[in-house]
């Protein structure tokens, strides 16, 4: 083979072979050596630079004894003092002149400390006003009727308001300017008023309740993806029907599960929905009242922890149910919480989830504790309340309770009114409006506050100082110019001396060139006509292809209708046949028949009736029978 191909072998050279472990070794020193020449030259540099500064008191001390930052003036002339216990200290000893701290100075500090915490605290509860966010403030317009629904997002860059107009207004605080216009206006419920806007936790869906059965969800950019099953009016048990059969009051999302959500209505129902089911409801709770009976529900909230369920009826109780387990028997309730018959507008719970506000529709605000819930812990009266949507919210340092408070005939100062969350004393009113004030929020991040007012504008206040983006994003920038439109009128020149082939058309009025247009089929945009004939145009032209063709069509193969026939002349044509083969009913009287008299035209007036050549004929009469017989 080798003789045959030319050459001795298939390759002299062989493999080359590593041995990692020599390799490994080889490197491990040559690192060890770099790491001790690193040292020695840092070691010799150390002490070149070893520099000894003379001392006010004689002696002299390295630079490097003192390392770090200066010795405090109460320090520097204390004399270390030696302990029974500096031996048995671990560490090296501390440099000379620092004596280090003695108890009394730990303690003068730590009492210095807590008296700036005390008037940090003292701060914070005896002037809460000082948090306030309300120094500047924006408005937007939402419509001209009273703003219902209120909402931002979890982080704050957009808001969205709804009204009794039946729109809703989409604002991006990022993406607007000093304009303060909306981006987005829609119309998702038709007719019907907005009850109550929220976001989800993730902030992609919004909750829409309006004055209809059926909630909705719609996304951020206002399409919908989802709406609630209505419910059949005619089942008397609600938890027998897939949704509400009445108008809804309120809605709100979980704070924990993003697609989960719970809404009220006037049917007595209380319903929790799954967004990924929409063919029915996922919980039903029916509240009572003191008699067992049906209580309507005006508004609902979730606890921060999402463990509970609180809900407002219209006989003034609030009931608490446990989410955690069967919505069965009720965790907490109150039956006399505010005022029977009046409605209840809003529940809150507080950030620490212990404390739960309420907004009666008795013109009061109360506090209640729901480990304790027989009693409120505290009450603020006169807070004047007409609608059944006014809000109640805590502030983000749970310090401050936020209300609106409703203009009565003859006012015009709508108000805002902070109260403090351990005794519900007024602390601010500020005059925000000429209208009242319905819907109210408090943003936890951007630490700026909303509202709502019974004219159709939304306010928000914040502070530059403590306020985070949000409204201070859109005040910084100019209003954009709007471009003017350039254009070009041709002017027309009369040239009667102008060959054909260059001159212009002649101008026409609006009037006659509406007429020349209407004349056109393209431009008049004319229907196509019939076709009588064969298809054209792409037209298939058949029989009855248009009305008048079908009527006339049906008409001529249309049957004749037996109700259009004589009857007496239908039983008539049998009469000839029945008279030659009698069947029935002719031999079995035909000794006894009368003889028949049938009435002749009315043209033969000449003629005498038969009727009364029978009377006036002698002999008896046919249809008597003679004595002798």
């Amino acid at each position: 083979m080798e003789k045959v191909m030319g050459f001795s072998g298939f390759g002299g050279k062989k493999a080359k072979q590593f041995d990692f472990m020599s390799m490994f070794e080889q490197t491990r020193r040559t690192a060890m050596e770099r790491s001790q020449k690193i040292l020695a030259e840092r070691e010799e540099a150390y002490q070149q630079t070893d520099i000894r500064t003379p001392n006010t008191s004689g002696n002299t001390i390295h630079e490097f004894d003192n390392v770090g930052p200066p010795v405090p003036d109460t320090l520097k002339n204390k004399p270390s003092e030696p302990t029974d216990g500096d031996d048995d200290m671990p560490g090296p000893p501390l440099p000379s002149g620092f004596g280090g701290y003695t108890n009394e100075d730990l303690n003068n500090e730590i009492n210095v400390d807590s008296d700036h915490e005390e008037d940090d605290n003292t701060m914070v509860f005896k002037r809460p006003e000082s948090k306030i966010p309300m120094s500047h403030e924006i408005e937007l317009r939402q419509g001209k009727t009273t703003v219902s629904a209120l909402t931002l997002d979890p982080s704050g860059a957009r808001l969205i308001a709804g009204g009794y107009d039946y729109m809703v207004k989409f604002w991006d605080f990022a993406g607007m300017d000093t304009s303060l216009k909306s981006f987005r206006e829609i119309r998702p419920c038709e007719s019907y008023p907005i009850r109550s806007l929220e976001y989800s936790l993730s902030g992609e869906y919004v909750l829409v309740v309006a004055g209809n059965a059926q909630a909705k969800v719609i996304d951020r950019d206002g399409f919908e993806v989802m709406q609630c099953k209505k419910g059949d009016q005619y089942v008397t048990d609600t938890s027998h029907t897939k949704g509400h059969t009445g108008m809804l009051n309120a809605g709100c999302w979980h704070p924990k599960n993003k697609i989960e959500f719970m809404t009220c209505s006037i049917d007595g129902s209380v319903r929790l929905w799954d967004l990924k089911k929409d063919e029915k409801h996922k919980s039903i709770i029916k509240p009572r009242n003191k008699q067992g009976r049906r209580a309507i529900p005006t508004t609902c909230c979730y606890s921060r922890d999402g463990n509970y369920i609180a809900v407002a009826c219209n006989d003034g109780s609030i009931q608490l149910w446990d989410h955690r387990k069967m919505f069965v028997n009720v965790a907490f309730k109150n039956m006399n919480a505010h005022t029977n018959g009046s409605e209840t507008s809003s529940l809150c719970f507080s950030y620490n989830g212990k404390i739960l506000a309420s907004r009666g529709g008795d013109d009061t605000l109360k506090l209640w504790d729901i480990r304790s819930f027989q009693k409120p812990l505290c009450v603020a009266e006169d807070l004047f309340n007409r609608f059944p949507m006014t809000d109640c919210t805590f502030s983000p340092y749970d310090n401050l309770v936020v209300t609106g408070v409703s203009v009565g005939k003859g006012e015009t100062d709508g108000q805002l009114v902070f109260l403090n969350s351990q005794d519900l004393k007024v602390v601010s009113r500020a005059t925000v409006s000429d209208s009242s004030v319905v819907r109210s929020l408090w943003h936890p991040k951007l630490n700026q506050i909303v509202i709502g007012t019974g004219n159709g504008i939304v306010k928000v206040f914040y502070d530059p100082e403590t306020s985070q983006r949000g409204a201070k994003l859109c005040v910084v920038k100019k209003k954009s110019k709007v471009k003017a439109i350039e254009y070009t009128s041709s002017n027309y020149v009369i040239t009667p001396h102008a060959l054909p082939m260059f001159r212009e058309a002649r101008q026409q009025s609006t009037f006659k060139q509406g007429l020349k247009a209407r004349k056109d089929p393209m431009k008049s945009k004319r229907p196509d006509l019939p076709i009588d004939g064969v298809g054209v145009g792409g037209r298939v032209g058949h029989h009855g292809s248009t009305l008048a063709q079908y009527v006339a069509k049906q008409i001529a193969i249309r049957k004749p209708d037996e109700r259009d026939k004589d009857p007496r002349a239908a039983i008539l044509r049998h009469a000839e046949e029945a008279k030659k083969n009698p069947l029935w009913v002719t031999p079995a009287y035909e000794n006894t028949q009368p003889i028949p008299i049938f009435q002749k035209d009315d043209s033969d007036s000449n003629d005498e009736d038969e009727g009364d050549k029978i009377m006036n004929r002698t002999g008896p009469v046919p249809w008597k029978r003679s004595k002798k017989e």
